[in-house]
């Protein structure tokens, strides 16, 4: 009985199919296990790992991959894209857009355009949601390349750990090793606080609270001229907010 088990056995063990399936764990037909474990992709060792799903960091990811590089990018928010996709340049353009209609609607202008509209109501939730849909669009968009040019992600805290290791700490409390000849960082940068203010996303926002506000402010106060400064002030003006 064992000759023969070990006849199946020893050449299903040299089967290039078994080999490259080493990572995921096979069941062997007619062999009972109490369990089997499922080895991470990412013990084989890569090319390239991108700290940071930003802009710099998923174009350089796809990039690489698209070079032939076996490229794994890690990035510890749960959608690729970072400041500028998920919280800054595309969430700020869609309220943009759409508080201009709905400024162009409730003031004169359209009036003296000869389009006159009765009624008009804002729906701060419906526009809200509009901008997340948006996000939530392009968002996908980049998972989607990912996949298509062969980028591994992984969600985590990457962490250097050695000369050719990066770690990805996950939110769960499990972490993830992955071996690397090269190691770019593209984590971008985070606002600096003010000293003895805090910032409750209440009374005292960022410019993420402000592209999330539940109602319109009775008033409001931009510190700051910029771009973002600009911007928002413009979007909570429109909607009806003395600014």
């Amino acid at each position: 009985m064992q000759s023969n088990l070990w006849a199946k056995l020893i050449p299903a063990l040299r089967a290039p199919s078994l080999q490259r399936s080493a990572c995921t764990g096979i069941v062997l037909p007619g062999v009972q296990t109490s369990h089997h474990r499922n080895y991470s992709s990412s013990a084989e060792e890569q090319d390239l790992v991108v700290i940071g799903g930003g802009p710099g960091g998923y174009v350089a990811a796809i990039k690489a991959a698209q070079l032939g590089l076996k490229t794994t990018c890690i990035e510890k928010n749960d959608t690729l894209g970072g400041t500028c996709l998920n919280v800054g340049c595309i969430p700020s353009k869609a309220l943009l857009h759409n508080s201009h209609l709905y400024h162009l609607a409730h003031s004169n202008d359209f009036k003296n355009r000869g389009i006159e509209v009765d009624n008009v109501r804002l729906n701060l939730q419906k526009l809200m949601e509009q901008k997340s849909s948006a996000v939530k669009a392009l968002t996908g968009g980049i998972a989607h390349l990912f996949k298509q040019n062969k980028v591994t992600h992984i969600q985590g805290h990457g962490k250097i750990t050695a000369k050719n290791e990066v770690t990805a700490l996950k939110r769960d409390g499990s972490s993830q090793v992955v071996k690397t000849k090269n190691i770019l960082i593209a984590t971008g940068s985070e606002v600096t606080p003010f000293a003895g203010i805090e910032v409750d996303e209440d009374t005292i926002v960022s410019s993420t609270g402000a592209l999330s506000l539940k109602k319109v402010p009775e008033k409001l106060v931009v510190i700051g001229a910029g771009v973002i400064g600009l911007e928002l002030g413009s979007v909570w003006s429109r909607l009806g907010s003395p600014v």
